[in-house]
């Protein structure tokens, strides 16, 4: 090998994921010319704008296009730009390894799907852009040289583990990818990606939108005389270059003009994405600000949903001149991810990201479109219940983020949202579902929060609610912890947790007040006992109307933070106090009643103020808390059932 040729290994996440094109996981082998024509298009976006902003860079931007070229005998299909290419580093970084997280997760998730289309739909949320070329290739070769610089790079690689680098003198501006074809299949003449008409097809299908000239050098036959008035002909072969897509923004035709399945490739290009999109927003805003977007709502999410490093944001256009993709000025974070382009008009083409964070323009902008999308959203509640459905499980938890920061669109984010309950095994409900269902007399939306369904169904705090009928929302993402502490209620109707404050639940017919007072009476001598003995851990001790089954359980106070909330604060480098909690005892319950019983006639005995603890730790497992000593807990325990014996 060349002293100046290096042999470097894939990053282990790349080696998987090659593997996975290798060995041809994606059917639609189709796919890759779009990635490879994507990845140009962005090339030369890039440039353009770099050539805007920096005068003293020396490059040509009158001719920026994307050339495809083939070479039948070889079985080599080039795809070329003149854009701003990438320095040896770049294509480490970009190519050599893998900067995404996460293939190994999808790489499990691919040994259990059940079927091809399963895979797929994998590869999908995953998205593969340039390793896809070895779906279709042997060996892979890219030479490319950055804008205003003067040494070039080759890369090379045969998808088995390693690659080949080395720099290059006479490399011409931009990025080459080369593939070498694998063996011509004789009975599929449908991915024989050297004929023309394959590849124009592909073109036309995928990328006929490509704001730049595609083109490609093609053959015209014809049969012209042997000489000059003979009958005899002979074929002559010339070859033309000739560009092959119609290079028309799609988001500046009218809809009607517009083929659904143009708006569905569009989406693939701009997000990078394999999967079809859930939902297509065009829109045309005149007067003021004058702007065009075209949105997409995806059909699945992102690996990188909650990957703090993702890139987020639709892509940005002035005049039909890209500015810069993932513009996180122009969504909510919390609809990150939402992909599409937005063409503003009075723009400058020189806006910075810290210049668009103070433009007037770009936040009144950014006010509509979330307005759009959120009523689009709700419009798919309501007339599409099956595509809300699958909208809601992808996106949800991310949706209702916004219930913390967009206080203007906070009552819209209320009526979208979807949560599980104690109604139905399997359908989740909206808040306006729950109000229609609310018990005469209900005054309350009651919920739980917890890490599972299961964990809050098991919770002491329900029994009662589930006893008497009360439909609790039951909220299992660490989001719901944080939201449920800044939205008051829901038209007019308080959100109330069934582990927080004071809750009567009992009725006139089972309980008269003197009844009750009787009852606070009996057990006072052991309320005020446990307080104490308990006061390391506990603020108060009194009766409670919760429970039905369970001798005791532990709750905060209204205005308090759970100990999930501090639990997630912690986990974010904020360190809170987390102030004692409430014990309440359920005095139905032969345990209390028992406790009650021992402390009148024990009060001093050991056993009683141990009996206490163990009462308390029992309480906090329950609800799934941790033990601060879990250790004295178990030996507590273990004494205990040893004298039982």
């Amino acid at each position: 090998m060349n002293a100046s040729v290096e042999q470097l290994e894939f990053q282990a996440e790349a080696r998987q994921l090659l593997d996975l094109m290798v060995h041809s996981v994606y059917s639609n082998k189709d796919s890759f010319l779009r990635e490879l024509i994507s990845n140009a298009s962005d090339a030369l976006d890039k440039v353009r704008l770099e050539a805007l902003r920096n005068k003293d860079l020396d490059v040509d931007t009158s001719d920026l296009h994307i050339e495809l070229e083939v070479d039948k005998e070889a079985r080599t299909l080039t795809v070329r730009d003149n854009g701003i290419g990438m320095t040896r580093d770049e294509v480490v970084d970009l190519i050599g390894t893998l900067a995404k997280s996460g293939t190994a997760e999808v790489r499990q998730q691919l040994k259990e799907a059940k079927n091809q289309a399963a895979s797929e739909e994998l590869i999908g949320q995953f998205g593969i852009g340039f390793y896809s070329s070895f779906m279709v290739a042997d060996k892979v070769e890219l030479v490319t040289r950055k804008a205003g610089q003067t040494e070039g790079t080759r890369w090379e690689s045969s998808g088995e583990g390693t690659y080949t680098i080395e720099s290059v003198e006479g490399a011409p501006q931009g990025t080459s990818v080369t593939l070498h074809l694998k063996p011509e299949d004789s009975e599929d003449e449908l991915h024989d990606y050297t004929a023309e008409w394959k590849i124009r097809s592909l073109v036309k299908q995928y990328s006929d939108f490509i704001a730049f000239p595609i083109r490609m050098q093609v053959e015209r036959r014809k049969q012209v005389p042997v000489e000059e008035g003979s009958e005899e002909t002979r074929e002559e072969v010339t070859v033309e270059t000739e560009t092959i897509n119609s290079m028309k923004a799609l988001w500046a035709r009218p809809k009607d003009e517009v083929s659904e399945d143009e708006y569905k490739e569009f989406y693939k290009h701009i997000a990078h994405a394999w999967d079809d999109p859930l939902e297509i927003i065009a829109m045309k805003a005149e007067g003021t600000f004058e702007y065009q977007a075209l949105l997409f709502i995806p059909s699945h999410a992102p690996f990188d949903l909650f990957d703090r490093d993702a890139k987020v944001g639709v892509h940005l256009y002035v005049k039909r001149v890209f500015i810069m993709g993932d513009c996180d000025q122009l969504m909510p974070e919390y609809l990150r991810f939402i992909k599409g382009v937005v063409d503003a008009q009075d723009l400058s083409l020189n806006v910075s990201r810290e210049i668009l964070q103070q433009d007037r323009q770009i936040k009144a902008i950014r006010r509509r479109l979330t307005k759009k999308v959120l009523s689009t959203i709700k419009e798919m509640q309501s007339s599409r219940p099956e595509d809300y459905k699958k909208f809601w499980t992808q996106f949800g938890r991310v949706v209702k983020e916004g219930l913390l920061s967009d206080i203007d669109n906070r009552e819209t984010l209320l009526q979208i949202s979807s949560f599980v309950s104690t109604h139905s095994e399997e359908e989740p409900t909206t808040l306006a579902q729950y109000v229609e269902r609310m018990k005469e007399g209900q005054e309350k939306i009651f919920y739980a929060t917890g890490e599972s369904r299961q964990q809050i169904l098991n919770s002491p705090h329900l029994e009662a609610f589930k006893a008497k009928g009360y439909e609790v929302l039951l909220l299992t993402d660490p989001v719901d912890e944080v939201w449920v502490g800044m939205v008051p209620d829901y038209e007019g109707k308080p959100l109330q947790s069934v582990a927080k404050g004071e809750v009567d639940l009992t009725s006139d017919e089972e309980s008269s007040e003197a009844e009750r007072e009787e009852q606070e009476k009996e057990f006072a001598d052991l309320l005020t006992w446990l307080k104490e003995t308990l006061s390391e851990h506990v603020k108060e001790v009194r009766l409670s109307t919760r429970l039905t089954e369970s001798p005791a359980c532990l709750i905060t106070d209204a205005f308090g933070m759970t100990p999930a909330l501090a639990r997630i604060y912690r986990a974010s480098g904020q360190e809170v106090p987390v102030g004692k909690r409430i014990l309440e005892l359920n005095p139905n319950h032969p345990l209390i009643k028992g406790l009650r019983q021992a402390h009148q006639d024990r009060p001093d005995d050991a056993s009683v103020a141990e009996a206490a603890e163990l009462l308390y730790g029992t309480a906090l497992l329950a609800e799934g808390g941790a033990l601060d000593d879990p250790a004295r807990f178990a030996g507590l325990l273990a004494d205990r059932l040893t004298r039982s014996l």
